[in-house]
């Protein structure tokens, strides 16, 4: 992720070259600075390919159950020693014992938030992640999470909740089908669209809180200091209709695109 200045108001540039093969990264990116969060539901098929180009990698109390049982099978791979999470965080009521000390075994540091049920799994995680890196690190950071999209609404809509609690981070929510962003309000949005894995369907809109003002380029239904909230206008089913989208919002907005067939 980076930033730059223009008229007064910081840019931030996105971009999810984190999906391509590493081999077809571009030369000039900076190297991974991604952390994976893995969640409680199924994973998707790029799992192996985040898994093995992560930084850091913490399974959210039952997603270690997760890929205890689905990684080595994606991979045809039986020796399960290969996908070991650095950290086990959460309250640990969904871990299975057997795979919590198979884990532990392993060197995985097990993190038992079990004292606070104030907050989700996956809070707990991004609140780690924010302690544990280092300030200089900090503007270059990516967290990836998987298993946020799908089961359970309240679910669901708790973990994009995580993503307006620490909109200073950038945090992607990934499935099968598509990923989604918060674009924070006090920035300028370029997002680079790496075709060959996401596109073209998009949307974006508010949640919360409306935008009395967004506008947008390189859409095919393009915004033009327009006002959405829920109950009236908001842009779903879009086309992206260029290499680069541009964003500018006076309020927080969710962006979302869809993700191609990726393996």
């Amino acid at each position: 992720m980076l930033w730059r200045t223009i008229r007064s108001m910081e840019v931030m540039a996105h971009s999810s070259n984190f999906l391509l093969p590493k081999l077809h990264q571009p030369a000039k990116t900076p190297a991974n600075n991604y952390t994976l969060v893995v969640l409680n539901q199924q994973l998707p098929r790029f799992m192996p390919r985040l898994w093995a180009q992560a930084k850091m990698r913490i399974c959210a109390d039952g997603g270690a159950n997760r890929v205890f049982d689905e990684m080595s099978q994606m991979k045809n791979d039986l020796d399960r020693n290969r996908y070991i999470p650095e950290i086990i965080e959460g309250d640990m009521d969904s871990i299975r014992p057997e795979v919590k000390r198979f884990y532990s075994s392993q060197g995985s540091k097990i993190s038992d938030k079990s004292h606070n049920q104030e907050t989700t799994d996956l809070h707990k995680c991004i609140s780690s992640i924010r302690h544990r890196t280092p300030d200089h690190e900090k503007p270059n950071l990516c967290v990836l999470v998987t298993g946020a999209l799908g089961g359970r609404f309240d679910h669901e809509a708790a973990n994009i909740n995580v993503l307006y609690v620490f909109s200073d981070m950038r945090i992607v929510l990934l499935s099968d089908d598509c990923l989604i962003q918060l674009l924070p309000k006090t920035h300028h949005h370029e997002i680079y669209i790496e075709s060959s894995v996401e596109g073209p369907h998009c949307g974006i809109f508010p949640i919360g809180a409306p935008s009395t003002s967004t506008t947008t380029t390189g859409l095919k239904w393009n915004l033009s200091d327009a006002e959405m909230r829920f109950g009236s206008m908001i842009s779903t089913s879009n086309i992206v209709d260029s290499d680069k989208v541009t964003v500018q919002s006076d309020a927080d907005l969710l962006w979302t695109i869809s993700l191609r067939n990726l393996t």
